[in-house]
C-alpha cells in the first residue's frame, strides 16, 4: 500500500506539471484554471488519503489483516469521538483505544470502540471529528479498521450511507454511480440560509464540458460538508459526474474519506 501510494503521489505530481505547463502555455481561461487548481488539488486532497491509509495499514496490529471475526463484515464510517493510550506498546508503537460514532449504510448509528497499533507520527489521522472507515459485525461495540478495505468498496459504503442519511438523493447515486465523469468550472456560490442534514445548502452555478468539448451552465443547490467548501468556491475547478440524456443535474465527487 505504501509503494502504491508513493506512485500515485509521484503520478499526481507529474499531472500537475503538465497542467501548469499547459496553463502557461495557453491562453483559454478553462484551460489555465486546470494547470493551477486541478492539478495541485488532485495532490492535496487524494494522495494525503492514500498515505493515512498506508500508514493505519503498517501499522495494523494484525500486518495489514483485520481479525478473522471480523473479515468480509459490513463497512461503517465512523468518526472519532475520543481516544486514549491502553498502556500496551510494540516497538515504540502505542495501542489507541478508540472511541468512535458508526454511521452503517443501511441507516443505523452506535457507538464503539476499536484497538489500533498507530505511530506517533500518525496520530492526527485519529484525533477527534477524523472519519475512519470501520468494519463492524452487528450486535457488538466493538469494531476494527478497515485496512484491508479496497478503495471502491470504501466509496460505496461512502455513497451509501449518504443516501441512508439523506445527503443525497437516490438520483443523485444512480448519477454517481453510472454519469460520465468530466470536470466543471464554479462561477458562483451563494449559501441559502437553510440547513439539510446539520450541513450548509449554497445554490451553485457551474460551466459543465462534456466529453466532446462543448460547454452547458447549469444552477443547482447542493448541501456542503465544511471540508468541502473551499473546493467550490468561484473558479475551482471540480470534478463530477451527470447523465448524458439529462443535463438538469450533476454529482460533485468527493473522496470516500471527506
Amino acid at each position: 500500500m505504501r509503494i502504491i501510494a508513493w506512485l500515485v503521489a509521484l503520478g499526481c505530481l507529474f499531472v500537475t506539471f503538465l497542467y501548469v505547463k499547459e496553463g502557461l502555455t495557453s491562453t483559454d481561461e478553462l484551460r489555465w484554471l486546470n494547470g493551477y487548481i486541478a492539478g495541485p488539488l488532485s495532490a492535496l486532497v487524494v494522495v494525503p488519503m492514500l498515505f493515512r491509509v498506508s500508514s493505519l495499514l503498517k501499522n495494523s496490529g494484525y500486518g495489514g489483516k483485520v481479525p478473522a471475526d471480523f473479515r468480509g463484515a459490513p463497512i461503517g464510517m465512523g468518526t472519532v469521538v475520543a481516544m486514549g493510550r491502553t498502556g500496551l506498546s510494540i516497538n515504540d508503537q502505542p495501542q489507541l483505544l478508540i472511541t468512535l460514532d458508526v454511521d452503517t449504510p443501511d441507516g443505523r448509528s452506535f457507538r464503539a470502540q476499536a484497538k489500533q497499533l498507530v505511530d506517533v507520527i500518525d496520530m492526527q489521522a485519529v484525533q477527534p471529528g477524523s472519519l475512519l472507515p470501520v468494519r463492524y459485525v452487528p450486535g457488538l461495540n466493538k469494531v476494527v479498521i478497515a485496512t484491508d478495505a479496497p478503495q471502491h468498496e470504501l466509496q460505496q459504503a461512502f455513497d451509501r450511507i449518504r443516501l441512508a442519511k439523506g445527503l443525497v438523493t437516490p438520483r443523485q447515486l444512480q448519477i454517481a454511480e453510472h454519469g460520465v465523469e468530466t470536470r466543471a468550472v464554479v462561477l458562483s456560490m451563494a449559501p441559502t440560509g437553510e440547513i439539510r442534514g446539520g450541513r450548509a445548502v449554497a445554490a451553485l452555478g457551474m460551466r459543465v464540458t462534456r466529453p466532446n468539448g462543448s460547454v452547458f451552465d447549469l444552477v443547482q443547490e447542493k448541501t456542503l460538508a465544511p471540508e468541502m467548501v473551499a473546493h467550490v468556491q468561484l473558479g475551482a475547478v471540480v470534478r463530477v459526474r451527470y447523465l448524458p440524456q439529462d443535463e438538469s443535474e450533476v454529482v460533485i465527487l468527493v473522496p470516500a474519506q471527506s
